[in-house]
This record gives structure tokens, C-alpha cells and sequence, in this order.
């Protein structure tokens, strides 16, 4: 079952045509995507992608993830929704870690603390990977290493 408040449906369809490329008559890959997609269409449904997924057509789902994947097309709206509450989340944990930072003791009471030289963090474990990844590679975040991820400037 996929979890629209954490999966991406890109994601998701990426894989499933990665394991098509493979197995083009995989029934259990085309339900995988079919899953997906009826997923991200409470949203707002895309027609052009329902009828790749039910006339089993690789080279137009193919077409729709690279569109995905260049950035030529716009992700689903479940996908954006789901980037939209990851960013929020990853902004209100930098930020408490650099007040954290910058409010420890050491600092002299007569002084107004420190200044924190904090670039990047682990980002919230409630989302997966693969959200982390989408928004380094949309440029929102920057891969620091290691795991750690930082906000762009």
C-alpha cells in the first residue's frame, strides 16, 4: 500500500518502469503502477498517464518519468504536496537545531550568545530517502554528505 502522505509517485513509477524494461508483461508491476497512480489522482487525475498505465504502453510512461525526471513536466500534484510538507518540516528542524545551537550555555551572560555555524542537518526521518534526493536534485536542498542535507541559498 502506498503511503500518499510520505511516497512519491514518480518515484514509484520510476521503479516499476525500470522493472518493465525488463519484464514488459509483469502483471504484479503494471498493478504496482496502476496503485500509484490511483494514488496520485485524487488529486488532480492525468489522463495522459492513466492511459499509458491501461494500455501497457512502456515507451509513453517512459516518456511521462523522463518528462519527470528533466523537469520538462510537472510532478503530480500528490508528489508536489508531498515536497511542499518535507521542505516545511526540514526548515523547522534546521532551525531549532541552530537555536539550539546558539542558545547553550558558554556564551557569558553578558553576551547575546553565539552564532552557529550549522550547514546542514539529517533531515526528519517521516519522509523516505527518496524524498530527500528529489528535492537536492530540484536544487531546493544541497547535499552536504554523509546524509546531511542544507538549504540552498
Amino acid at each position: 500500500m502506498i503511503d500518499p502522505k510520505t511516497a512519491l509517485v514518480s518515484v514509484i513509477l520510476a521503479e516499476v518502469l525500470e522493472g518493465l524494461t525488463a519484464a514488459p508483461d509483469d502483471d504484479a508491476l503494471w498493478a504496482r503502477a496502476r496503485e500509484a497512480f490511483d494514488a496520485a489522482a485524487e488529486e488532480t487525475p492525468d489522463e495522459e498517464l492513466r492511459a499509458a498505465i491501461e494500455a501497457r504502453d512502456i515507451e509513453a510512461l517512459g516518456a511521462i518519468v523522463g518528462g519527470w525526471r528533466a523537469g520538462k513536466r510537472v510532478l503530480p500534484m500528490q508528489d508536489r504536496a508531498v515536497l511542499k510538507r518535507a521542505m516545511k518540516a526540514f526548515r523547522k528542524r534546521i532551525k531549532l537545531t541552530v537555536l539550539d545551537a546558539e542558545s547553550s550555555l558558554g556564551g557569558g551572560p553578558m553576551s547575546s550568545g553565539r552564532e552557529s555555524n550549522i550547514v546542514g542537518i539529517e533531515p526528519p526521518h517521516q519522509y523516505p530517502r527518496e524524498v530527500w534526493e528529489e528535492l537536492a536534485r530540484q536544487g531546493r536542498l544541497a547535499d552536504t554528505g554523509k546524509g546531511s542535507y542544507g538549504l540552498c541559498d
